[in-house]
């Protein structure tokens, strides 16, 4: 008898025991997607849909330094956000023809240069600047200027430093983000500043 009664309360407790574990499994559950769901937005800074990107010449920079590729500074590099088009026209309706525009979205784009370059036969000497431009149709006006760490774009005339027009060319397949990238050429590196339809370059050079 007291045999049987051993085994009965055994079963009990083990009964007992699994409870507890779903339970417990339920509430760790419970407390797992709760901390999910608090701590999916970030509490420090909202998510920007224009991300800042920075791009270099040498082209990947950085890594070639940390590969031991090359030696020094870079020629150039530039800082701006990238906007994407969402289903927008963007030149002509977004953005005025015959406005200045920042060359992306949120601070003010900037190029630093850590050289002398050439650009349309004017010498550019090393520093920071602000880079925008004015866009028309079938060019766009690139201005170099000395306000530097600020945010959007508020032209002042008086702090423009350098201007150069460029032609601009259509394709048919639009990109979606404002893309700023560097290509070599035979006299130093074009920079593509391309949105939508359109392409421009703008010819450096320091060789």
């Amino acid at each position: 008898m007291k045999f049987f009664t051993g085994i009965v309360l055994l079963l009990l407790l083990s009964c007992s025991s699994h409870d507890g574990d779903k339970s417990n499994a339920a509430t760790i559950v419970q407390r797992s997607s709760s901390l999910t769901q608090k701590d999916t937005p970030n509490p420090y800074v909202t998510i920007d849909i224009s991300p800042m990107d920075m791009i270099y010449y040498p082209v990947d920079f950085p890594k070639l330094k940390m590969s031991k590729a090359v030696e020094g500074s870079p020629v150039m590099r530039i800082i701006y956000s990238r906007p994407h088009r969402q289903g927008r026209t963007i030149f002509g309706e977004l953005l005025k023809y015959g406005e200045p525009w920042r060359l992306g979205a949120n601070e003010a784009t900037e190029i630093e240069l850590f050289k002398e370059v050439t650009i349309q036969n004017k010498k550019i000497p090393k520093g920071r600047y602000v880079l925008y431009c004015i866009p028309k149709p079938d060019s766009w006006t690139i201005v170099f200027n000395s306000n530097i760490y600020s945010w959007g774009l508020k032209p002042d005339p008086k702090k423009d430093l350098y201007k150069f027009l460029i032609p601009v060319r259509h394709s048919a397949i639009p990109i979606e983000y404002f893309t700023m990238a560097f290509e070599d050429s035979q006299t130093g590196a074009n920079l593509i500043m391309t949105w939508d339809e359109v392409i421009a370059r703008l010819p450096l050079n320091f060789k």
